[in-house]
């Protein structure tokens, strides 16, 4: 092994860590807020990415229609917990107008024909409000569960989302156009522009969510619901707002997660749940509390897996996951244990 091919391995690794980092400082965003280990995290990637195939080919996205169908689940529930007309309004108009309005925009525009940036943000129109819904389905109701029971329906929802995606997705995989053809030289190495892309983004995006936490009201009640959940709720932060924005932003990221993914290796309707795993292996190096601690650990799991992939490729994912069983004999041995709360 050379410097050349060192070199090469390690603009892969740092890439796909990049991309690792984000789903982890999701899981762990999701499981400080809520309590929640979200396993469905990988799927928002997957239907972000595959919406984005589909946009590309000119085809009408078939997850419009799986998210009317959530939205009009979501608007169920919320009609049985209602307590005036003015929360079933806001649900009204969220969970049933915008899908239905959104599905008929769709319809009568020519997708083939529309810039990159306005299929980005039709694919985070589509995939990321089915997050909010989702937790009002699934979760918001059994919220103070313990977590054995919120990661059983986690898994639950996990295979759920699986099935669907086979249904409207199909077996067959697909890959998205990059977004950026260009080629820099440094010296030997040549650096793709859908890298520096990922690169870019995935910087801008931690920032921006760094910046939301420090300097906005929502951030900082989320921050609040994160280390306290019965005092936030005593200084009149909702959990239930707080558990719906948090999945809001887990599917954000998820989804622009899919977008930068898929120029890069061919995604299919299971594909996220494999992604998503790395990145659950990057949160638990974080001890699913610490966010540098996560974004460091998707590194160092982005180059393992690079590396792993040239000395025995047959075997890079076995000796990825490995990576964890030394990090939880080293906390099993350094921390101590914590009752939940009753």
């Amino acid at each position: 092994m050379d410097a050349e091919i060192i070199a090469m391995l390690g603009q892969d690794g740092v890439t796909n860590g990049a991309i690792y980092a984000l789903l982890a400082l999701a899981l762990v965003l999701v499981f400080a807020v809520t309590r929640v280990i979200f396993i469905p995290q990988g799927e928002f990637l997957a239907w972000g990415a595959l919406t984005m195939a589909a946009l590309e080919s000119g085809h009408f996205p078939a997850t419009v229609w799986l998210l009317v169908g959530c939205g009009v689940l979501t608007l169920a529930v919320d009609g049985f917990s209602a307590t005036g007309r003015r929360s079933i309004g806001r649900s009204l108009l969220w969970n049933l107008a915008y899908p239905l309005a959104l599905a008929g925009l769709l319809w009568g525009l020519s997708l083939a024909e529309l810039p990159t940036a306005a299929r980005v943000l039709i694919a985070l129109a589509i995939v990321v409000p089915m997050g909010p819904m989702l937790y009002r389905v699934a979760f918001q109701p059994v919220a103070e569960a313990p977590v054995l029971v919120l990661l059983i329906i986690s898994v639950a929802v996990h295979l759920a989302m699986v099935g669907l995606g086979l249904l409207i997705f199909g077996p067959e995989g697909s890959r998205t156009q990059p977004f950026s053809e260009a080629q820099f030289e440094l010296g030997s190495l040549m650096i793709g522009g859908h890298t520096l892309v990922v690169l870019a983004a995935s910087v801008v995006l931690i920032v921006a969510l760094y910046l939301f936490f420090d300097r906005t009201l929502y951030g900082k009640a989320l921050r609040a619901t994160a280390i306290n959940r019965n005092g936030a709720r005593l200084m009149g932060i909702s959990p239930a707002l707080a558990g719906r924005l948090t999945f809001f932003l887990a599917a954000v990221i998820g989804v622009l997660s899919g977008l930068l993914v898929a120029p890069i290796t061919t995604i299919y309707y299971d594909s996220g749940f494999l992604i998503g795993l790395k990145g659950f292996v990057a949160a638990i190096i974080g001890g699913l509390a610490s966010y540098p601690l996560a974004a460091g650990g998707a590194i160092l799991v982005g180059l393992l897996e690079s590396f792993s992939s040239f000395w025995a490729s047959a075997f890079k994912d076995v000796i990825v996951f490995t990576l964890i069983i030394p990090v939880l004999m080293w906390r099993s041995l350094t921390s101590h244990h914590v009752e939940e709360e009753e």
